[in-house]
């Protein structure tokens, strides 16, 4: 049985009870004992490519509805475990080409039908998805020309009008929404109805760009504040918000998370390292301004996509290295474009671990006994060795997991705040209200929507667990598989009760767990 001490966080000082400290775990060594009754523990790194969440490669998928109902192909769950097991996969990107609805305002009931079981279907494999809708794609070679098959303004709004439920239903496996609609593969460049001449696409009117800055607001009203879009060029942003670019309008650590619409527009780059300009991706003059805006923006919110050409030696991997770790990359597309992948070599490897975050244990602190009713204390510190933080809300946990019952503190900390490349301290001071006994000291970083919880009550006082879409830790012999958990190698001894023991508050919830 788990229950939850939801009293201040933080584990407290007691009365000395040496020698009753747990051994640490294989990960962990024990340090010598600190003073007043704590121990420091280091932990071992890992170099394993950890199949964590909302990072790392992704393959590329789309399906169609065309005309008469034809081309849909749902997600088919052996290949989403399949990737996730693996090859350590866990976003999958989803172009939804919506052809049949191009001409018309209503969307099919059973195309809706068809996401819902994407989505369920991508939930039970444990993976997340990065969504965009289009309509069209090219129907000659390249040089296109219109007309290009996407749809005006005023009809793609009610679409997404009548995505948002299905959005907001599933929005724990929505990873973010590619902004989309506009133009062929929805990347908002050739486009028949959001540029004043079709055929010369990127000259854009003010009208123009309020028609896009629609369309970019009603995704973001289509989602809940937790998610994000991401546009094409920074320019997109920039036009939508007007902002200049530059470090001067780039989102800023205050602004960071807010819900803002600023906070909510990341970015996506379909062809990373290709020219010096990313053929068209940094359109500012001089185009160190975008660089920087995108520097500073990503910081905070996510950027991934794909290579699309060789450009050497911008495009081998000291160039590549360099500019992912510049722009926080959280993830980029497997499957294209394999001459610019294949030219890393084995230093592919490198880029699995990193895209992303990548949190590793370095050191902790703790009290090794207390009495009931006083306080411990448990202090952490992480590296972030990814190139990137997490983008999205990600929750933080102390568990005590006893023998007979475990307990959960939730700690105010925020993993999107444990910057690449840089130390993260958790602190926590923790009322022992609870029973005399020896209890195992874990960190939990589970998705905070329900559904994805790594820990989740069931009928009769037991407990299903979603170890999938928990942060497992880059240390050697942490990672709880079947819970989600990560063992800090440590263990707290409660007790016994004394008659003067004071009590330092602090209310128990039942809630189940495994220990």
């Amino acid at each position: 049985m788990k229950r939850t001490l939801s009293a201040v966080v933080a584990l407290g000082a007691g009365l000395l009870l040496a020698g009753l400290a747990g051994a640490p775990a294989g990960a962990a060594t024990a340090g010598a004992a600190a003073p007043d009754n704590r121990s420091v523990t280091t932990y071992e790194p890992s170099t394993e490519n950890i199949a964590n969440p909302e990072r790392g490669f992704y393959h590329s998928t789309e399906t169609h509805y065309r005309a008469d109902g034809s081309g849909y192909t749902p997600f088919k769950l052996d290949t989403l475990r399949k990737w996730r097991d693996q090859e350590h996969i866990t976003q999958v990107l989803r172009v939804f080409y919506l052809e049949k609805f191009a001409g018309t305002d209503r969307i099919d009931p059973a195309y809706l039908d068809l996401l819902r079981a994407d989505f369920a279907t991508a939930r039970a494999a444990g993976l997340k998805v990065i969504v965009r809708f289009a309509y069209a794609q090219p129907k000659d070679d390249y040089p296109y020309a219109p007309p290009y098959g996407d749809a005006p303004r005023e009809r793609v709004l009610k679409h997404i009008s009548q995505l948002a439920p299905v959005l907001r239903a599933n929005t724990d496996v929505i990873a973010t929404v590619q902004a989309g609609f506009i133009g062929l593969w929805g990347e908002g460049y050739y486009t028949d109805y959001f540029a004043a001449d079709p055929s010369n696409p990127g000259v854009l009117t003010s009208r123009d760009w309020a028609n896009r800055r629609a369309v970019f607001s009603a995704l973001l009203r289509a989602l809940p504040e937790t998610r994000t879009i991401s546009v094409r060029t920074m320019q997109m942003k920039q036009k939508t918000l007007d902002r200049p670019s530059g470090t001067e309008g780039a989102l800023t650590a205050e602004e960071a998370f807010s819900g803002s619409p600023a906070s909510r527009i990341g970015h996506h780059n379909d062809c990373f390292l290709a020219s010096p300009d990313d053929f068209g991706t940094f359109l500012s003059d001089p185009i160190t301004l975008d660089q920087e805006y995108l520097a500073q923006e990503t910081q905070f919110l996510p950027i991934g996509g794909e290579t699309c050409s060789v450009d050497a030696p911008r495009s081998e991997w000291d160039s590549a290295k360099a500019e992912m770790t510049r722009y926080h990359y959280s993830y980029l597309n497997t499957d294209y474009n394999h001459s610019v992948l294949d030219s890393w070599g084995d230093n592919i490897e490198e880029a699995r671990q990193r895209l992303g975050y990548r949190f590793r244990l370095t050191e902790g602190e703790f009290t090794n006994a207390v009495r009931p009713g006083h306080s411990f204390d448990v202090d952490l510190t992480l590296h972030n060795d990814g190139w990137a933080s997490p983008y999205n809300p990600r929750s933080v946990e102390l568990i005590l997991a006893g023998e007979h019952e475990s307990y959960t503190v939730e700690v105010p900390s925020d993993p999107r705040r444990w910057a690449a490349g840089t130390d993260a301290e958790i602190s926590a001071k923790v009322c022992a209200n609870v029973p005399p006994a020896q209890y195992r000291l874990l960190l939990n970083l589970p998705d905070p929507e329900s559904r994805l919880h790594s820990q989740q009550a069931m009928p009769g006082g037991t407990a299903s667990y979603n170890s999938a879409y928990a942060i497992q830790l880059a240390n050697d012999g942490v990672w709880q598989p079947e819970t989600g958990y990560n063992d800090l190698g440590q263990t707290l001894v409660v007790g016994p009760h004394e008659a003067s023991t004071s009590s330092c508050g602090g209310a128990l919830h039942p809630h189940p767990t495994k220990r």
